[in-house]
């Protein structure tokens, strides 16, 4: 979260956003560091530790006089619903105020039934999940929603999504306000990648594309800490971006030879069948490289090739430090990695890639919901609403 800067009139809000670091501090060390008095310190963290925002760490040891009490964030203080939806399946999880998950669950579904019987089928597995970390008396913060395609952020709507028609400007947020009460936050899966891996993984990190090799391609960008989402939340659609030599490969968006159509899971898939070996899913091809099928390897070498050759343009675009590969091909290791690697450093100028590391998801099949409880945490712990929860 990005530094707030100190004033007099600091906010109650912005005393717990300095908190968030996890470190205990006593009241003084707060009026010491942000110029209030302490009778005013005292006062906006009353009304946080009456929130339950803030938990007593003990006594510090003093040299002289009363022991000064220490205070810490308390990240138990509320629960956060998240839910990370690829095309064939979801990872759902309950959080706490710092992330962490508390129970989480991963379901096989189809984005094609619509969304109503989506958004129910993640309704009905939150309610279990809460059940089952013990947190049905803990106020509920908000709720985090990842979805495989473009999503105008502000309004949480998709936003003519290639490979889930029936959801184009369905207020998603709307419909699970009916069911929770709450702040709902919708955004394209990727991105919601990009946070979790920055977040948890890579938090030093402040330029980087995180790319998912699954079904589909796509990739979020973190520029200066923050991610970039675009103007219509369009950013970062890597898969829908021409591939080198590959003009007639038809598409799901409707174009042809995009990258998505030459490079994913199903269009590998696609290849081997042709060529006589049984593969129809992201999983199939893994399944082959890690048997030794000399063809799935060739195959998936190439796929990040040429995945590569697009990643390189972006390269020279946004000047990454990191580049992060997750999704499900990327369980097919290094060979995968292998083939964007020969391509980016090729094809980017030296100066680019002099410092640029290319690397596996460290948070795998959790990055997403991750990130999906990273954008409620900031939102509801941002100074100004929790200002207002506070009145």
């Amino acid at each position: 979260m990005p530094d707030v800067p100190w004033a007099p009139a600091a906010s109650p809000g912005q005393l717990l956003r300095l908190l968030l670091d996890g470190v205990p501090r006593t009241r003084a060390e707060l009026a010491s560091q942000t110029g209030l008095t302490r009778a005013a310190v005292r006062t906006r963290l009353d009304a946080l530790q009456d929130a339950g925002f803030l938990t007593d760490r003990g006594i510090r040891v003093s040299t002289g006089g009363r022991p000064a009490g220490r205070l810490a964030f308390n990240a138990g203080a509320r629960s956060v619903l998240a839910a990370d939806v690829g095309a064939t399946h979801a990872t759902v999880a309950v959080t706490d105020l710092a992330g962490g998950p508390l129970a989480i669950r991963r379901l096989d579904l189809d984005i094609a039934d619509g969304p109503e019987p989506v958004l129910a089928c993640l309704a009905q597995t939150w309610r279990e999940l809460v059940k089952d970390a013990g947190v049905s008396s803990v106020s509920l913060a908000g709720v985090g929603i990842g979805l495989p395609g473009p999503v105008e952020h502000s309004s949480g709507r998709p936003n003519h999504p290639p490979i889930m028609p029936a959801w184009d400007g369905f207020d998603v947020p709307a419909h699970v306000r009916a069911e929770f009460d709450v702040p709902v936050l919708v955004d394209n899966e990727v991105n919601l990648m990009a946070l979790g891996e920055h977040a948890h993984s890579f938090p030093g990190t402040d330029h980087m594309i995180v790319v998912k090799v699954a079904t589909g391609i796509g990739s979020g960008f973190i520029s200066n800490g923050v991610l970039h989402r675009g103007a219509v939340g369009a950013a970062g659609d890597l898969g829908h971006i021409r591939a080198p030599g590959s003009d007639d490969a038809p598409c799901s968006c409707g174009n042809t030879g995009c990258l998505e159509a030459v490079a994913s899971g199903s269009a590998i898939a696609a290849r081997l069948r042709a060529k006589g070996v049984e593969a129809h899913t992201s999983a199939d091809v893994v399944a082959l490289i890690r048997a030794g099928n000399v063809e799935a390897g060739q195959a998936i070498r190439q796929a990040g090739r040429t995945i590569g050759e697009v990643l390189a343009a972006c390269v020279s675009m946004v000047n990454p430090s990191l580049i992060v590969v997750g999704g499900d091909l990327a369980a097919a290791g290094e060979m995968l990695l292998a083939g964007v690697r020969e391509a980016v450093y090729r094809r980017s100028l030296p100066l680019a890639t002099e410092n640029l590391r290319i690397v596996p998801s460290r948070a795998g099949e959790v990055a997403g919901v991750l990130g999906a409880a990273a954008m409620v945490v900031h939102h509801v712990l941002s100074p100004s609403i929790v200002d207002q929860q506070l009145g």
